[in-house]
């Protein structure tokens, strides 16, 4: 359902705001208490952060070209921010939410206004915090619908749209695992369960009443928005006796395509639509949504389990009574299904919904992401490999994250936060998919890419075997980006680049790169401000695998950043 439209000139929460109307929206306002609630999932109780007390959070709804305007108040001892991932954030960057990235983090009994338009997106995105692990349970779907009066570009219209959010559950509090595995240089300790919109379904111990339940009619088309905020694990997902067709992803129109399973790593979504048929002769059965890890990780390293939702024919009897019927999922590593499953995503390429890839490149960048190591400090035992601290980099550059938000400092024009000169290529070039290097450890810093403004940029990002070979997905804020290319083993600068895509490749915010492989992403550089890079396996971005490009204004006044708003929160 749509919310009312409300006035550009509001007193609002007590403060006069004068809002830069959108020329054909509406304006949306929606208010984020950020609270502790008790919850209970496997028959344990944890008081957890939450927004208006629910879990997962409360729905953004809004349209193409609206306006939004988000009221967050923390009354939790955590520091919060608030990151609406994959908005564009055109010149405000201010409401991107990024601790230390975009903003300082929003303290107890502070409030911050996030106020942002939807431009050129209609979807599903999310919202998450975006402080160390809060967002383990801070998380909740922004459904974007088209303009006012513009059909979706499918034949079906669907009678029903359900967003389905996969979580992780931990048991124990996520603050005190991450703490202490970066204290120790161990791995964190995995989540218990996986849920499926906060309800970790009939397969987990003591959940058999905790489990959702996608109540349809027979011979109606349903959208089930899917979202993947779970904090470290990619996911396929399926449902028993159905076929999905997959139609949107990360808020981008695809060239439809029919699939029993749907990979989505953390920080993707994907819209697919559904036809509820039950089974011929056999209409009474109770069908199973599974969705478990895409693991490529050592064992031990991720959460193995398996999360099950319903899909729940009425009228129906009792669950236990009816025939149960489960679908097939990939086995944890199937790389090649990954690799299909992504080479089948295409842009439509229409001339209402166009593919503006970069045909040429201004800047180009190879990127080595991986894992690595830091020397465990004097005087201190550690648990990492061969007693050393686990660590992540990106050309060999652990991230520090700095005290002053990067944005400001570049605003304002202060020293000594960042430095321009995160490489380009790796300093010391190796074998990335072969036999890692003897030496493992890493360099740190607060290092920063910056571009004029419209530059067209290519990114290589190659993946390394360093402490095994794993997927990576790379999330970039403020942009979407054309995934032009990908392949296994090491990227040939003399012949991959051959087989790019240029015609309709998928656009998104998020992209899996292949474990043992890599992938090539293109982009304009049209959003004046600093915008963060990050794997999007929270452990990961916990380690360092991050860094910030850094957009300079352009020269006319609608390609520069806007102001900082008073409110902003200070360090």
């Amino acid at each position: 359902m749509d919310a009312p439209p409300c006035l550009a000139l509001l007193l609002f929460f007590g403060t006069l705001l004068v809002l830069p109307q959108s020329s054909h929206g509406a304006t949306r306002y929606y208010t984020f208490n950020v609270t502790m609630q008790n919850v209970t999932r496997l028959c344990t109780t944890r008081a957890i952060p939450t927004v208006n007390g629910k879990f997962p959070g409360p729905k953004i709804v809004t349209r193409e070209g609206d306006q939004v305007v988000v009221k967050v108040v923390n009354n939790v001892k955590d520091n919060v921010t608030i990151h609406w991932h994959g908005v564009r954030q055109l010149r405000t960057g201010w409401s991107d939410g990024p601790a230390y990235v975009t903003q300082c983090p929003i303290r107890t009994g502070q409030s911050y206004v996030y106020n942002f338009t939807i431009t050129g997106q209609r979807g599903t995105l999310f919202w998450h915090a975006h402080v160390s692990w809060m967002r383990a349970t801070l998380y909740g779907p922004i459904v974007i619908l088209p303009k006012r009066g513009v059909p979706y570009p499918f034949p079906v219209k669907p009678y029903k749209e359900v967003p389905i959010i996969f979580g992780e559950w931990f048991n124990a509090d996520p603050e005190a695992i991450i703490a202490q595995a970066l204290k120790t240089g161990a791995g964190p300790n995995i989540s218990d369960a996986f849920t499926i919109n906060g309800l970790p379904g009939p397969l987990y111990n003591c959940s058999s009443k905790d489990t959702f339940k996608l109540k349809v009619q027979p011979g109606k088309w349903y959208m089930l928005r899917l979202i993947n905020a779970a904090l470290n694990e990619e996911l396929f997902f399926s449902i028993a006796n159905h076929t999905l067709t997959v139609v949107d992803v990360d808020a981008a129109y695809v060239k439809p395509f029919h699939t029993d399973i749907v990979l989505i790593t953390p920080g993707q979504t994907t819209n697919v639509l559904l036809r509820a048929e039950p089974d011929a002769g056999c209409p009474a059965v109770t069908h199973l949504m599974l969705a478990r890890p895409y693991g490529t990780g050592q064992p031990g390293t991720f959460d193995n389990t398996t999360v099950a939702a319903v899909l729940e024919y009425a009228p129906q009897g009792h669950i236990k009574s009816l025939p149960l019927f489960r679908p097939s999922l990939p086995a944890l590593n199937d790389t090649a299904f990954a690799a299909n499953y992504s080479a089948r995503l295409r842009s439509l390429a229409t001339p209402d919904y166009p593919a503006n890839v970069p045909r040429g490149v201004d800047r180009s960048f190879f990127f080595a992401v991986g894992l690595g190591t830091n020397p465990c400090p004097a005087n201190q035992t550690c648990q990492g490999p061969n007693g050393s601290m686990f660590t992540a980099s990106m050309n060999n550059v652990s991230f520090d994250m700095p005290t002053t938000a990067l944005l400001q400092a570049h605003y304002g024009n202060i020293a000594g936060v960042y430095t321009a000169d995160f490489p380009a290529a790796p300093l010391e070039p190796f074998n990335y998919t072969g036999t890692p290097p003897n030496n493992t450890n890493v360099s740190n810093g607060t290092k920063v890419v910056v571009l004029q403004y419209n530059t067209s940029v290519e990114v290589v990002l190659q993946a390394t075997s360093i402490l095994g070979a794993e997927s990576h997905p790379l999330h970039l804020h403020g942009f979407d980006f054309f995934v032009v290319g990908q392949g296994f083993g090491n990227y040939d600068p003399s012949k991959d680049p051959a087989k790019f895509n240029l015609v309709d490749p998928v656009q998104r915010n998020t992209v899996g790169v292949p474990a043992g492989g890599w992938v090539a992403i293109r982009f304009f550089a049209d959003n004046p401000g600093v915008w963060f890079m990050h794997c999007h396996l929270e452990v990961h971005t916990s380690w360092g695998l991050k860094m910030a490009w850094v957009v300079n204004d352009g020269p006319l006044p609608e390609q520069k950043l806007m102001p900082p708003p008073a409110d902003l929160p200070k360090c």
